[in-house]
């Protein structure tokens, strides 16, 4: 049974909360678990190994980053837990340097077992046939060799910029015509992939720093290589909104630029790497402050991900096409009828995405719509999502695009996105100067008959068509007037800053969200004070939030029962008598990567039950998410769809055995043991079809129905 590290806080207030930055580093270790998790085939266990190398990167870009600058401005701002910056960059320091230890640690076994199957990573001086050679050396002179430009590092070449994960090798050199010393730097061009697949079999693949090493001296003719060391740099990669900033799109096409040359945050460097060069580069670094990690191993674990796309499939999970749902194919493909006649929910990446974009691009050529409202947070590289919303402005719609800017790491996609929509037509709106606009929602109008009708979409995720085929999450389409009234009141409070003074359905951040959820957890404990059960499931990517663990908390202390399925960060201490010893926390890490934010209370009754409330919606429970971004809570009246999302996706999370870690009161995650009756959610919804979805098929197969165990 595997268990992860402990996210204990330093203080007393850590009594009462997790620290959110070490609950954090707990998620990526329970990632990096399931590396070596032998129920995923070996590819797809390299590929958590890089998601966790990748993870940790954009952790010290931003978070860490973060605390770096209230450090050198001597900001003493505690988190929750009480740690001033400083102490959280010490724990951090440590923390991070035992999971980097493990990253080596599970690569280096990985290694081994893809050898076994015939994948080989080869260092520089690895022998090979004279064709194998000779391919190399003329991949090297003709694909790599004009690309790369050494730099001589002495008084007349300044220590040139690095950019952010850039990686580099520092070359110590001896002249041969007079033994001179030169030292020499080659920054190795993001451009280039980090690995070269050797032809033949076995497959091998030598690394970039690799291969360049190797050929060295054609690199360098007339010199002697020395010595050699790979370091590679994280810099601060977050972009700070100024209040003031007149026209946002000109800010952030700046900001983007300063993110590049952002402070140095962390720098790994080769464990073997020279006395000499490594004083140098820690030279380099004055100023920054930066951590400085040496490694023993492969530098830049996220590029493993490179090894992952080998035409291997016996190495990789079975391939799984999504389901698109029946109740839409019942009415010919329209999906506006199959709306109209009862409210539906698409559960991703179960059932496909690609229902979202036919409504969309239904919406842009039926003549009858005449108006367009979305919301876009990330759409991707390649966004169906946009071509129809341009087709839509061509087509004489009138079209509206709230573009959200401060997408972290989208910004210069959405900037492009936003140029093109504009380009045809569409009326682009970027929102709040000081709140992320994070509500995924899409309305289309229509003429039927001598009146409108609207339909309404309502995500848990973001309308990217390659991450709904990895992250689960929920589409709620609905025609109900009263959600579409509050659609529009959210678009216009976006638009015009014309806030709603009434919402028939929808609750909204930063509005009254979390009062909302105060408010219904408050109910759960009057009833149990009224002698009726309480009962609370909720689901979401990460708990923070102060307010509401306190509230959970209380009820708690009540005899509310609580399940809560986190998977990310969870500040929250369960278990802890005469405070939460009603709470249970798991954490679900598999296949898929569980995204859905779903809340249910029980209303009186034990859970599941009919009657239950039952919401889904954008927003973790976090301080960003309530008091600084645009989120939507939504209700499930439908009964059908009400059953879906309870006693399916929520059943199914909360009995799942083989990919779930429970967390206690100290902060250890444990591996759930699969037991005699194993419960594997991922593959429950990948077999069985889901309830909303079936239409009619429903009344000739039924979905098996779950039962929790050991509740009552």
């Amino acid at each position: 049974m595997a268990e992860a590290d402990p996210i204990a806080s330093l203080s007393p207030a850590g009594e009462r909360y997790f620290n959110r930055e070490l609950s954090w580093l707990a998620f990526n270790q329970r990632v990096l678990e399931e590396a070596m998790n032998r129920a995923h085939p070996l590819l797809e266990r390299l590929r958590f190994l890089s998601i966790s190398g990748a993870n940790l990167d954009e952790f010290f870009s931003v978070r860490v980053a973060g605390l770096k600058g209230q450090q050198l401005q001597d900001v003493d701002l505690r988190s929750a837990d009480g740690l001033t910056p400083a102490q959280q960059l010490g724990a951090i320091t440590e923390t991070t340097a035992s999971l980097m230890r493990a990253q080596q640690k599970v690569w280096g076994a990985l290694h081994g077992e893809l050898v076994q199957v015939g994948i080989e990573v080869i260092g520089p001086s690895a022998e090979m046939d004279v064709g194998c050679a000779g391919w190399l050396r003329e991949h090297f002179l003709t694909q790599i060799f004009p690309i790369l430009t050494p730099q001589a590092l002495d008084p007349a070449h300044p220590f040139p910029f690095i950019p952010n994960q850039g990686l580099s090798i520092v070359f110590d050199l001896e002249r041969l015509s007079d033994k001179q010393p030169i030292r020499e730097l080659v920054m190795i061009p993001s451009s280039l992939a980090r690995f070269v697949r050797i032809p033949g079999e076995p497959m091998r693949y030598m690394a970039l720093e690799a291969v360049i090493r190797r050929f060295s001296a054609d690199l360098f003719p007339g010199y002697r290589v020395r010595n050699s060391g790979v370091f590679r740099i994280i810099r601060d990669s977050d972009i700070e909104i100024e209040e003031e900033a007149e026209d946002l799109v000109r800010y952030f096409r700046s900001a983007i630029k300063r993110r590049r040359r952002g402070r140095v945050i962390r720098m790994e460097i080769e464990e073997r790497i020279p006395e000499p060069v490594e004083e140098m580069l820690q030279d380099m670094l004055q100023g920054h402050e930066a951590i400085v990690v040496e490694v023993e191993g492969f530098i830049g674990i996220g590029d493993l991900s490179g090894i992952v796309d080998a035409d291997r499939p016996d190495l990789k999970f079975e391939p799984y096409a999504p389901r698109f749902p029946e109740r839409i194919r019942e009415y010919g493909g329209d999906c506006f009828a199959a709306i109209r006649a009862k409210d539906i929910v698409v559960h991703h990446p179960y059932e496909a995405f690609d229902v979202v974009i036919s409504f969309l691009k239904q919406a842009a050529s039926d003549p009858d719509v005449v108006a367009i409202k979305q919301t876009l947070y990330r759409a991707g590289k390649q966004s169906a999502i946009i071509r129809a919303l341009i087709d839509a402005a061509e087509a004489g719609k009138s079209v509206t695009a709230v573009v959200e800017l401060k997408a972290r790491f989208d910004e210069e996609q959405n900037l492009m996105w936003a140029d093109a929509l504009e380009r045809a037509g569409v009326q682009v709106v970027y929102g709040f100067i000081d709140w992320k606009t994070h509500a995924k929602v899409s309305m289309v109008v229509r003429r039927e008959g001598d009146q409108f009708r609207s339909y309404c979409h309502f995500g848990t995720g973001n309308y990217h068509p390659i991450t709904a085929r990895i992250y689960t999450d929920l589409s709620f389409f609905t025609a109900d007037p009263a959600y579409s009234r509050d659609a529009a009141a959210l678009f216009n409070y976006i638009t015009g800053y014309v806030e709603p003074q009434r919402l028939e359905k929808l609750v909204m951040s930063p509005r009254d969200l979390r009062d909302t959820l105060c408010a219904c957890i408050d109910a759960e404990i009057d009833h149990v004070r009224a002698g009726r059960p309480g009962t609370i499931w909720a689901k979401m990517n990460s708990l923070v939030d102060p307010a509401i663990i306190e509230k959970l908390y209380a009820a708690s202390n009540a005899g509310v029962q609580i399940d809560l399925i986190v998977r990310g960060i969870c500040c929250l201490r369960p278990g802890v008598p005469g405070m939460s010893e009603n709470i249970r926390v798991k954490s679900v890490v598999g296949r898929f990567l569980e995204h859905s934010r779903i809340t249910v209370f029980g209303n009186g009754k034990a859970l599941p039950n009919n009657g239950a409330k039952v919401y889904i919606s954008s927003a973790d429970w976090m301080p960003r998410n309530f008091d600084r971004r645009v989120e939507f809570l939504a209700p499930v009246e439908n009964p059908t769809v009400h059953d879906q999302i309870l006693d399916q996706v929520m059943v199914a999370n909360l009995i799942d055995t083989e990919q779930s870690w429970v967390l206690d009161r100290d902060g250890h995650y444990t591996r759930l043991e699969p037991g005699d009756r194993p419960f594997n959610l991922h593959r429950y919804f990948m077999t069985n079809p889901s309830l909303s979805g079936r239409g009619a098929a429903q009344e000739h197969g039924a979905v098996p129905t779950l039962r929790l165990r050991g509740r009552a």
